[in-house]
């Protein structure tokens, strides 16, 4: 891929953005941060209060993207084998099975949308976080794969009856977990209450422009920002003491008066979560129109 087709895809890249803070005002850091993670194709768990919009902004993002769209409720019955498929009587009386959310669009699947995980079991949870890291499912005797499969999900934070925690492990499949806050811009907040556009969620979302790009290209797109976005030696000894300094902070002089911080980490940061940073900020510089990470794009995403 050229140059120049990369700078047609960064384009394309501030597009999206643009399209979706149409959509969703006062949210352009979480914006920007969900086109990043979509860039560097990771998984996204969207974190808020009840009514602040992160199922609209999701869904403004699947719109754009193209390609297959399905999503499920999180429910506390909800159990694994109903993400693979639902059985039901036929007009004949007899049972029959269909395909779930995850089998619905096949190898076409780009965005699956968990709403709420934090309703569903643990079981769910495996099942899902499994097909999050392998992008295949064994079902029915056969293996399905999911190419350009990007998770977004999000979590209901003030309600904790019949909700299930997703352990740090399990987190740390997601490239990213993203606050959702309500805008404290007077001026945002009262088109919020008073102009009338806001209050239909899916005329809005229609408003968007849809496919925007090719999305079985963005996999192709990504791995060409990965090889041509370039760090320095400098940037490399950062961003590894930049790790150590989250297993052993105090070895880097980070404090919290009358705390001991070592006794705040049970883990730091895993080879994984680091290298998703970095992942992260290469897509970073190359939405800024950069050819080299610098520091402030590490900022920008860890």
């Amino acid at each position: 891929m050229s140059d120049q087709n990369l700078a047609e895809w960064r384009k394309l890249a501030l597009t999206l953005e643009e399209e979706v803070n149409k959509v969703i005002v006062g949210q352009e850091s979480p914006v920007k941060l969900i086109t990043t993670s979509i860039f560097a194709r990771g998984h996204v768990l969207l974190e808020g209060d009840v009514g602040v919009g992160k199922t609209t902004l999701l869904k403004a993002f699947a719109r754009s993207i193209g390609g297959g769209y399905q999503r499920i409720e999180g429910t506390i019955d909800l159990m694994p084998n109903d993400l693979i498929y639902h059985t039901y009587l036929g007009e004949d009386g007899k049972p029959h099975v269909s395909n779930g959310p995850i089998l619905k669009s096949g190898e076409d699947l780009s965005i699956f949308f968990f709403n709420e995980i934090n309703r569903a079991r643990p079981q769910v949870h495996s099942l899902l976080l499994r097909i999050m890291a392998e992008k295949t499912l064994s079902a029915f005797n056969k293996e399905f794969k999911f190419p350009h499969l990007i998770v977004f999900a999000d979590r209901n934070q003030v309600e904790k009856e019949e909700t299930f925690e997703i352990p740090s492990a399990a987190r740390d499949r997601f490239t990213m977990e993203i606050p959702i806050a309500i805008p404290q811009i007077d001026e945002l907040m009262t088109s919020l209450v008073f102009d009338t556009k806001f209050h239909d969620a899916d005329k809005l979302i229609e408003g968007a422009k849809s496919e925007l790009f090719k999305f079985d290209e963005l996999n192709k797109v990504s791995e060409e920002i990965q090889a041509t976005i370039t760090a320095t030696d400098a940037l490399k000894n950062y961003s590894l003491n930049l790790w150590k300094a989250t297993k052993n902070p105090d070895l880097y002089n980070v404090k919290i008066g009358g705390i001991d911080v070592n006794r705040l980490i049970i883990s730091g940061a895993s080879p994984r979560g680091i290298s998703m940073m970095m992942k992260c900020a290469r897509v970073n510089a190359w939405m800024d129109n950069r050819t080299s990470v610098l520091p402030e794009d590490i900022h920008a995403v860890f």
